[in-house]
């Protein structure tokens, strides 16, 4: 009888250990994540390429920095519809739902660009310069006559955007990586010695087995950003920013009530076990 107890019992342990052990590394990466530095009172635009990206990649930054103390200031601009299933109608008033459950504090604070030049789909690279010149309509209209003996001007201090892995290999994400790195070396480019006004931030691009391993991956984050150069000061990098379970479920809403045109089975799946639901590691580029 010893023997046949002996697997129920084992199995009785990990239903115990298992959630203890989750719940400890969520405990260790929310203290350690705390500890980072972030940005505070800055204009910040995050820039994505299709109504879903604010929940589905940068759910725990938006949550981060739209606390209230931090006294930031968030936008979104989203340079297309989505309209690729001919949905943009539907997916734009999507985003902005989204966007105000994610802690933007006003709809006018989210603009969708919709141009035939810019069209959702996996096989098309957009136009850096034309992405520049979007940026520069909105955020430095001021950009050409801003005197070359004076520091230049524009309406953000930061740009949150993909990296140049697009974290999914999309090509519409790596383009507004170039497309801000343009608009940022344009910005410059008449005013040498002066610092830029407008840093960027990325979201790293991980391998495929730290993107769906969700809360175990921030832990392996924590501890990979902690050995890395840091730079503090006014823009700090790297930042690391961290839901906790309240967090995460609020982001899995902002798809699932927000985003319900969107929801097909594999979004189900990652908004369950992708790490973006979880943790967001930002790192400042140098655009020289």
């Amino acid at each position: 009888m010893g023997f046949n107890t002996m697997p129920s019992t084992l199995n009785f342990s990990l239903a115990i250990q298992i959630p203890v052990f989750i719940l400890v590394i969520w405990i260790f990466t929310s203290y350690m994540a705390g500890s980072f530095p972030t940005l505070k009172g800055k204009r910040i635009l995050l820039l994505i390429a299709h109504p879903d990206d604010e929940a589905m990649f940068f759910a725990p930054a938006l949550l981060w920095l739209t606390q209230p103390h931090l006294q930031n200031r968030l936008f979104i601009l989203c340079l297309s519809s989505g309209d690729a299933d001919g949905l943009g109608h539907i997916r734009k008033e999507e985003l902005r739902k989204s966007a105000l459950a994610l802690g933007i504090t006003s709809s006018e604070h989210v603009v969708v660009i919709e141009d035939a030049k810019l069209p959702d789909s996996m096989t098309e690279t957009w136009d850096p310069k034309l992405i520049a010149s979007v940026l520069q309509n909105y955020f430095a209209p001021k950009m050409l006559s801003t005197p070359t003996t004076s520091a230049p001007e524009a309406y953000i201090d930061a740009i949150i955007t993909f990296d140049q892995g697009g974290v999914s290999g999309h090509p519409n994400h790596i383009s507004l990586f170039h497309g801000a790195t343009a608009f940022i070396r344009n910005l410059m480019s008449r005013h040498t010695g002066w610092d830029s006004p407008v840093k960027l931030y990325t979201l790293t691009t991980v391998n495929v087995v730290r993107k769906y391993s969700s809360i175990l991956d921030s832990a392996v984050t924590v501890l990979m950003t902690v050995f890395r150069k840091k730079e503090g000061g006014d823009s700090p990098t790297p930042l690391l920013m961290f839901s906790g379970p309240g967090g995460v479920r609020t982001a899995q809403k902002a798809m699932t009530t927000a985003h319900k045109s969107q929801m097909k089975w594999f979004r189900w799946g990652w908004i369950g076990i992708s790490r973006y639901m979880v943790v967001n590691d930002l790192n400042k580029v140098k655009v020289l």
